[in-house]
């Protein structure tokens, strides 16, 4: 098929039918289940500081808040989107690597086992709910071809 200047790749009918079939998926339960506890995870992880009372540790506050909110952001982008917001559903479960390690890499920080607890936790259920989602995007494209 010929281009002219003014068709575009993302018109193209392969690109439509991808696109259509990760938005299918999207709108599937489990994904829709995963993406919304995800926002949840992720909205604690922001809040966790003040939940579990990360007194005077500003650095790790900001580590989790921004965190979160990234997760939260992210998740709520997969809900809505997931057709175009497939190809970066490999930043979640990093993020959950970030905050279960956060509390020994950031600096001038004095843990508690709240602290630690809350962080492993939160990434651990962070990073299983973004590995679950990477997983069927993998799934879903493998039985595309």
């Amino acid at each position: 098929m010929p281009t002219t200047p003014n068709m575009s790749i993302e018109a193209h009918p392969d690109i439509a039918a991808l696109r259509d079939s990760y938005d299918e998926l999207g709108e599937g339960p489990a994904l829709q289940i995963a993406e919304g506890l995800m926002v949840l995870a992720g909205l604690y992880a922001a809040a966790s500081s003040w939940i579990v009372g990360f007194d005077g540790q500003t650095s790790l506050m900001m580590s989790n808040l921004i965190c979160g909110l990234a997760v939260a952001l992210l998740a709520a982008g997969y809900a809505t989107t997931y057709g175009r917001t497939h190809g970066i559903a490999f930043v979640a479960p990093l993020l959950g690597v970030w905050l279960i390690v956060s509390p020994w890499l950031v600096s001038n920080v004095t843990t508690t086992a709240g602290m630690i607890w809350s962080n492993v936790v939160t990434g651990a259920v962070i990073l299983a709910l973004g590995a679950a989602g990477v997983g069927m995007a993998m799934t879903r494209r493998n039985l595309l071809r």
